[in-house]
C-alpha cells in the first residue's frame, strides 16, 4: 500500500507536467522552460512527499485532514507568488 501511495505521487507529477507540455505545442500561451518545469516538479514532489509523510505518521482521520489541507494550502500560495507574483516578494522575481 505505502509503495503504490508513492508509485501514484510520482505517476500524478508526471502527467502534470505534461499537460503544459502538451499545451505549449498547440498555443504560444504557455511559454514554460526547463526551469519552469523544475521548478513544478520540486514543488509538486515536496507537496506529494509531505503529504505521504503525514498520513504515515498521524493516525487520525483529523488529524490527517488539518495537515494535509495546511501542505495543500502552503502549495497554492507558493505557486501563485511565483506564477504572479501576489505579496509582491523577491522571491517572485517582482
Amino acid at each position: 500500500m505505502k509503495n503504490s501511495r508513492l508509485t501514484l505521487i510520482l505517476s500524478s507529477i508526471i502527467f502534470l507536467l505534461l499537460i503544459p507540455l502538451v499545451a505549449m505545442q498547440f498555443t504560444d500561451e504557455v511559454d514554460w522552460n526547463l526551469f519552469d518545469f523544475i521548478i513544478m516538479g520540486t514543488l509538486l514532489l515536496i507537496m506529494g512527499l509531505s503529504i505521504e509523510f503525514a498520513l504515515r505518521t498521524f493516525k487520525h482521520l483529523q488529524d490527517r485532514i488539518l495537515i494535509s489541507g495546511a501542505i495543500l494550502i502552503v502549495f497554492f500560495l507558493v505557486w501563485a507568488e511565483l506564477a504572479v507574483g501576489i505579496f509582491g516578494s523577491p522571491f517572485a522575481g517582482s
